[in-house]
């Protein structure tokens, strides 16, 4: 990959194509959604009513859907695999919501974010009820190793959040900084659901590791390209505005190649945006001009090609079959989308 745009009929070629790959466990992933909302329900009638509300902004449950054919891939085709992609979906939810209220995010794809329209408080109990429902409904089955593997995710997924709050306003944060932060935030639920899927099939353990290999670095290329799109993307697709990491402290690959370039003045442009949380209409034109120039976008893109290729090559592990092309698929489909 070099990093530039693909043509557009090739990203809808590489979409339909993931799309059709997919189907096996498209029936699958229906169930996962009902299983998400029977489980959310509850005598307190605002707990049923957000779940409804965080679904219907849709998202791309990416994550059930990496568990779900690593299951494949590995020969499992029981229920526990739309039972542990469920949990995972309650995991990922409540590290949204609460991440919403850490960074001040006032809207979370395309509609305000549960913190925005039912207030912190609210929003800090639900995420909490979502992350011990998730473990409630992992321990309706006697699977202590996977179990154990979820808790051990969501323990790096929150010492993520935490190790990123001490870098957060952090102009200097270095490329090795920011990627620890997505490897604990992001790529290890990515790595996890692979591995589950692997533990409920028939895979060895070298099997199993190659998928959790597959994952974590899918995981990585997956954040990465949202690192772009936050500067590049399309408001209405990516359901939040342009620049929103920048204005919350967060300062993301793209900048950080940019800083390390050292145009005169971005750095001091940078850091004031950083400081105030705030970006005027000619501040952004200034900055975006630069990460152009400079081919920080290019970079950014080009890593997370790399961590794709990587994603790949531990599926080697595997004879081929439609469940292993289609998880070298995904890849593509992670660097080619738009949202």
């Amino acid at each position: 990959m070099t990093g530039r745009s693909r043509p557009v009929q090739d990203v809808q070629k590489t979409i339909q194509a993931l799309s059709q790959l997919f189907d096996p466990i498209r029936d699958d992933l229906v169930r996962v959604e009902r299983e998400f909302c029977r489980h959310v329900e509850s005598h307190v009638e605002l707990i049923p009513e957000i779940g409804r509300y965080i679904q219907q902004s849709g998202g791309k449950r990416i994550r059930p859907a990496v568990l779900l054919m690593a299951s494949r891939l590995s020969g499992y085709t029981g229920d526990l695999a739309v039972l542990y992609a469920a949990v995972v979906e309650f995991i990922h939810t409540a590290t949204l919501v609460h991440d919403d209220i850490i960074d001040g995010s006032d809207w979370r794809r395309g509609q305000l974010a549960v913190h925005s329209r039912w207030g912190n408080d609210v929003t800090v109990l639900l995420g909490d009820y979502l992350y011990i429902k998730s473990m409630a409904l992992a321990l309706t089955e006697d699977l202590l190793p996977v179990i154990r593997l979820l808790c051990d995710v969501t323990l790096r997924m929150i010492e993520g959040e935490l190790y990123q709050l001490t870098k957060n306003g952090d102009a200097d944060i270095t490329e090795d900084d920011h990627l620890e932060i997505i490897r604990r935030k992001t790529a290890y639920l990515f790595g996890g659901c692979s591995q589950i899927g692997g533990m409920l099939g028939k895979a060895s353990p070298e099997q199993c590791d190659a998928l959790r290999e597959y994952g974590f670095n899918l995981g990585i290329a997956f954040q990465l390209v949202d690192d772009v799109l936050d500067l590049t993307g399309d408001r209405v697709r990516v359901g939040k505005p342009v620049a929103s990491d920048l204005r919350e402290g967060k300062v993301t690959l793209p900048v950080i190649h940019l800083l390390a370039q050292s145009p005169n003045g971005v750095g001091d442009l940078v850091r004031g945006i950083v400081r105030d949380r705030a970006m005027t209409p000619e501040q952004w034109q200034t900055l975006s001009q630069a990460l152009t120039d400079s081919g920080a976008i290019d970079y950014a893109l080009c890593r997370a090609g790399e961590y794709a290729e990587k994603a790949r090559q531990p599926l080697s592990a595997f004879p081929a079959s439609p469940e292993r092309d289609a998880l070298l698929a995904l890849p593509d489909y992670v660097l080619s989308r738009d949202r």
